[in-house]
């Protein structure tokens, strides 16, 4: 079964597996002690954390291994400000940083802090000038991922750390996504990464402090990891983890694998719009990652669609790993301004078959049309989907009741207590029933109408314009242009 889901977590490397195995025979003492085992396993510990740094490309002496990569992450957000009260308590994050990033700052403005958002373009890509726009004297923190974990569009951490540094104010780089295709460049301050990205085993994250950085660890210290993460340290999963890394750095066919990917994710963003009607592929289509690529359908539950793929054979996800449990659209696609409803994230791991990503464009459209016609709506476009059965339309059967009410401010669509994607359904259905200039105002309770309705506007070639309260939730009105 074609596993495509390598930006939550990537199979465990060869290289992992041996090494783990071998440390948990060698690597079980404490390696605070002077005896021979707790020597063996400093010894073991020590080797890890060089070849990590080096991956990383910092020194030994500035990384430490935290539990996890959210660990890391809140490690370094609260390190990070509680060095810096004195020069301001203002966080500034983009708008599509991982969860991990806006639970700390959650936590940081319920302290008493301050926090802003960096907005983003429909690419997911922050401008470097809005950036320093947002830089001020009283900015304690930077956060930009080095790549966004949903939609794979990198972000220009080199220039941003140029003027961060310039500004006198730390940045932190979550590399999650990136770390395993190289070294995040620029002159960041602190960067967090989290081994099950690259194939090592979960459990173990990496938090960089560079030297020079102000740095204050919160919560109860110990001795280990220069107290910036207390616990007995997990020596054969850190070991496991830093030498998947070293592999993957060393490998000589890593740079030919990226770019084998890159080749196939082109393929998947060229042919997927072509062979499924109504898709908008998002994300950087040239600053991106390699291996990642995500597209949204118009007209189809996100969650059958996956259950549909995987009844095929393939495993994808669906938005952020962090929120595609939740019935809340995703914050990154939200912040994008991009469809979320029908959403499919696809993040190839190394090795993928050719023929896999042959055979997943060949499901993928059946696998949608099958899911449209089960709402009612066949994929076969536009014009279709407004003749529809059970909708209001130009085209209707004579005698068939409007989905909606008429009145002077134009048409009325009623889909309270109905979820995405029905709403916009039955919006493309009713936009027919008003002449060019007129408006259809959608009543919707849904959180997703909120983000779906201007989005399917600009596939659409319609006017989006505006929602007003209504006695619930909210009215969404769409002007007829063609």
């Amino acid at each position: 079964m074609p596993y495509f889901d390598a930006a939550s977590a990537a199979p465990l490397h060869p290289v992992a597996r041996e090494a783990l195995l071998a440390s948990l025979d060698e690597g079980w003492a404490d390696p605070a002690r002077l005896y021979r085992e707790g020597r063996r396993g400093r010894l073991l510990l020590d080797a890890a954390r060089e070849a990590a740094a080096e991956a990383v490309g910092c020194r030994p002496d500035e990384l430490v291994f935290t539990p996890s990569g959210t660990q890391a992450v809140h490690s370094g957000v609260s390190g990070a400000l509680a060095a810096r009260r004195r020069v301001g308590r203002r966080l500034l994050h983009s708008a599509v940083e991982h969860s991990s990033v806006l639970h700390a700052a959650e936590v940081h403005e319920a302290a008493g802090g301050s926090r802003a958002e960096l907005a983003v373009d429909r690419t997911g890509r922050v401008a470097a000038g809005d950036v320093a726009a947002a830089l001020g004297p009283d900015t304690a923190l930077v956060c930009l991922q080095s790549a966004n974990h949903e939609v794979g569009t990198e972000q220009p951490v080199e220039e941003v750390a140029a003027l961060c540094r310039e500004a006198g104010v730390p940045l932190l780089v979550d590399a999650a996504q990136s770390l395993p295709w190289g070294p995040v460049p620029g002159d960041w301050s602190l960067l967090t990464a989290s081994a099950h990205k690259w194939g090592g085993p979960p459990g173990v994250g990496l938090l960089a402090v560079r030297k020079g950085t102000r740095f204050a660890p919160q919560g109860p210290r110990d001795e280990r990891e220069s107290g910036r993460s207390p616990g007995f340290e997990n020596i054969p999963a850190v070991v496991a983890a830093a030498a998947s890394l070293r592999a993957l750095r060393a490998g000589p066919e890593t740079a030919g694998e990226a770019a084998r990917l890159r080749r196939l994710v082109d393929r998947i963003r060229t042919r997927v719009p072509e062979l499924v009607p109504d898709v908008e592929v998002v994300g950087d289509p040239v600053h991106r990652l390699p291996h990642l690529v995500t597209f949204s359908c118009l007209y189809v539950d996100g969650e059958a669609l996956l259950h549909e793929l995987d009844r095929a054979g393939f495993s994808v996800s669906s938005g952020s790993s962090c929120t595609s449990s939740t019935l809340t659209p995703s914050h990154v696609l939200r912040a994008m301004g991009v469809l979320s409803e029908g959403n499919v994230r696809v993040s190839l791991p190394y090795g993928t078959d050719e023929a896999d990503v042959e055979r997943f464009l060949e499901v993928l459209p059946q696998v949608v049309r099958a899911v449209r016609e089960r709402l009612g709506v066949p994929a076969a476009g536009r014009e279709t989907v407004a003749a529809t059965a059970g909708g209001a339309s130009e085209e209707a059967p004579a005698g068939e009741e409007p989905a909606g009410s008429a009145g002077p401010a134009g048409l009325v669509v009623d889909s309270l207590g109905k979820r995405c994607p029905l709403p916009v359904i039955e919006l493309a259905k009713a936009i027919h029933d008003v002449p060019v200039g007129g408006t259809v105002t959608v009543l919707s309770d849904d959180e997703a109408a909120r983000q779906d309705i201007p989005a399917w506007c600009t596939m659409r070639d319609q006017e989006y314009v505006g929602e007003r309260p209504a006695e619930r939730g909210a009215a969404y009105v769409v002007r007829r242009r063609a």
